[in-house]
């Protein structure tokens, strides 16, 4: 019985042994295609997709996203007749349902599509005010509330129109008074969106206190997250000397004005602006207006970083819109090289994509970014189109990754991260997610293992640190010890040799020795 139980545990070994190399083969093959898969995604696209590492040097990286179709109006059919090309549009939103709005602005009108934007839903030309017709003018912006509310930027009609779900009106927003308003201030709304609680927050043309917000009456109350621009002491000295035509073709020290805005479920207001400096295109304002937004190792939210030339794509990049996502992740388009950047809720650069051009896929002036589900929609004014991006597995990794850490569930991201460095191994977020994990969990040495190859210098250090005191602590008692048997060595060392059993060690004098002293 024993010979046959031990032919039979061989017998079983070798299954496992076999099973382990069959699955591991498997494993290794399906790693190795989703890396030729990833390549071959690369290769095909009208763009490179990069990221910059910890020195500010660009990686190239795989794709994350790539464009899957492209809408135009000249594609559409409502009530069985074409649409039309759709004119100069400027804004689209999404409601909770995936519902598309679209201010097709040079047809003065909104086109409301469904999540994939292959079905036209409802045209909204006009509404009943009091009895009268009325329609829009030159429609730059929307927006959906939590209860399905339209808010529309009526910017040629110098008001903002609420209608209910049914397209009835609410409530015409418009002529705010206030005495911080200057009396020759014309309203023309561009941007509009709106909270939880109904308040509207409105970017305004030549506006450059801050973003206005209404409250759900649509009275105005002031201005919300005002940029200040800092002057140097020479450029306040020299506007001091200069005379007043000198002054005249100086540039203007004013705010920034915004150009995009978006809320996201807690109520906090996500904006782009353009940035002349190119180190902050985007800010998240808390509800007393203050930007909250956390930078990442580079401290740059301003877009790409290497950024001279003479071209016409050279300088700053300019954030034209931003949308916030989920798990803390939001993105913005850059309308001057066309790039869609990125980032999580710690403020690192997740991944660049896009780029300028007639291809699908790149751009000619993007104006609007919004999010259905896993896809990432640019609406492109010039184009006159949205296109429509899919994440690759690359950007399905990181984007999980994200939101893992971002929910706490540490141990879980591990894996996706160590799936991110099969496809691209210089990946620092990665390597820095994985070394996080393992200093939340106590595996200190890991830890600095990975958080040394993503370049967290910070981390790095806390990790050192209790590596360092989990060491002494777990050998704490080998090092007393040793102590111990050296104090009590030396104590009988020093009374043997007083005793004189054993020499000083040192030579003894001879009577030489005296005679010559």
């Amino acid at each position: 019985m024993d010979r046959g139980k031990g032919e039979k545990q061989m017998k079983h070994g070798k299954f496992e042994k076999l099973k382990r190399i069959v699955l591991g083969g498997l494993l290794t093959a399906a790693l190795t295609g989703s890396v030729l898969h990833a390549d071959a995604i690369a290769s095909s696209l009208p763009y490179q997709s990069y990221n910059y590492n910890y020195w500010e040097d660009i990686v190239y990286t795989p794709a994350p996203y790539a464009p899957d179709y492209v809408v135009d109006g000249q594609s559409l059919v409502y009530n069985g007749e074409a649409i039309g090309s759709f004119a100069t549009p400027q804004d689209l939103c999404v409601d909770a349902d995936g519902t598309i709005y679209l201010a097709d602005t040079g047809n003065n009108r909104i086109v409301v599509l469904d999540g994939s934007a292959k079905t036209v839903r409802d045209i909204i030309t006009g509404f009943d005010n009091n009895g009268t017709a009325d329609t829009f003018s030159q429609p730059s912006g929307v927006a959906v509330s939590e209860s399905g509310q339209l808010y529309i930027a009526d910017s040629q009609n110098r008001r903002v129109v609420v209608l209910d779900t049914d397209g009835s009106l609410v409530r015409i927003v418009k002529d705010p008074q206030s005495e911080i308003l200057d009396d020759s201030f014309t309203f023309v709304p561009l941007k509009v969106t709106v909270d939880y609680a109904g308040r509207i927050y409105c970017v305004a043309q030549n506006m450059f206190e801050g973003i206005m917000v209404f409250e759900t009456d649509g009275q105005f109350t002031g201005f919300f997250g005002t940029i200040n621009v800092d002057i140097t002491l020479w450029e306040r000295f020299w506007r001091r000397i200069a005379s007043k035509e000198e002054r005249s073709r100086s540039q203007l020290f004013i705010p920034t004005e915004f150009t995009g805005i978006d809320v996201d479920p807690e109520g906090f207001v996500y904006a782009s602006n353009i940035d002349v400096n190119g180190e902050q295109g985007v800010r998240r304002l808390n509800p007393r207006g203050e930007d909250v937004i956390r930078k990442g190792v580079n401290e740059n939210l301003g877009g790409d970083l290497w950024i001279s030339g003479s071209t016409d794509y050279a300088g700053p990049s300019q954030f034209t819109d931003v949308v916030y996502r989920k798990n803390g992740i939001y993105s913005c388009v850059d309308r001057r090289r066309g790039r869609v950047f990125t980032y999580d809720h710690e403020g690192n650069l997740l991944y660049i994509f896009g780029g300028i051009g007639t291809q699908n896929g790149t751009f000619q002036l993007p104006t609007a970014i919004e999010n259905v589900g896993g896809d990432i929609l640019v609406l492109d004014g010039t184009k006159a189109n949205i296109t429509y991006f899919k994440e690759t597995e690359y950007g399905r990794l990181i984007n999980q990754a994200v939101g893992l850490r971002y929910d706490g569930d540490e141990k879980a991201a591990v894996e996706l991260w160590k799936q991110v460095l099969l496809l691209d191994e210089n990946n620092e977020l990665a390597n820095t997610g994985i070394g996080k994990a393992y200093l939340t969990a106590g595996e200190y040495e890991l830890a600095m293992k990975y958080l040394k190859l993503g370049m967290a210098r910070e981390y790095y250090s806390v990790a050192y640190k209790r590596y360092r005191n989990q060491f002494l602590t777990k050998h704490a008692s080998l090092f007393l010890t040793l102590l111990l048997v050296l104090v009590i060595g030396g104590m009988v060392l020093s009374g043997l040799r007083k005793a004189g059993v054993i020499g000083s060690g040192r030579p003894e004098k001879t009577e030489q020795d005296q005679d010559s002293l």
